[in-house]
């Protein structure tokens, strides 16, 4: 019995396995390495939180505000913290809106493997900009989503609207 296998290529992405993989928890090493922040594609940091762009994007413009504590638990965060993550996620709603063209945005945490969570071991908000029609086919029926521009050019524009949208401390 022959299986039909369909094939998608994205020789693109080879830099994504090919890469020194990171020990330990990926977001407390991008907290802890400042000076990589181009290379990692921080968006901003602040001394509570920073936004990175997602290296597996559900849609251009897919980015997460992460917390610099390392905690798997949303209860145990200090008020501070969540607090400035809610004033971040607002203002990058507006970047996301006014900035980037997004007709909406979907925000989602995943608290824990059970929910879903990619790296359950430190929490993490994601914003994803979201267009009407910007979904098809492809995604639809094989699972595979098209990623219609370029992930560098994109980051390059969303960090270039950081001062005007984000309140810098």
């Amino acid at each position: 019995m022959t299986t039909l296998q369909n094939i998608l290529y994205a020789p693109w992405r080879d830099k994504y396995i090919t890469n020194d993989k990171i020990e330990g928890c990926v977001f407390c090493y991008i907290s802890e390495h400042p000076k990589k922040d181009t290379a990692l594609h921080v968006l901003y940091r602040d001394a509570e939180c920073f936004i990175v762009m997602n290296r597996y994007p559900y849609t251009p413009g897919h980015f997460m505000i992460i917390p610099h504590l390392h905690t798997d638990k949303l209860e145990e965060l200090p008020s501070q913290t969540w607090l400035r993550m809610s004033q971040l996620s607002q203002q990058s709603v507006k970047l996301l809106k006014e900035g980037f063209g997004a007709n909406g945005v979907n925000i989602g945490m995943n608290l824990g493997k059970a929910a879903g969570a990619g790296i359950a071991e430190h929490i993490h908000m994601h914003l994803v900009p979201r267009w009407e029609r910007d979904t098809n086919f492809i995604t639809a029926i094989s699972n595979t989503r098209v990623y219609s521009t370029d992930f560098e050019k994109i980051y390059e524009k969303i960090k270039s609207l950081i001062p005007k949208y984000i309140d810098i401390k």
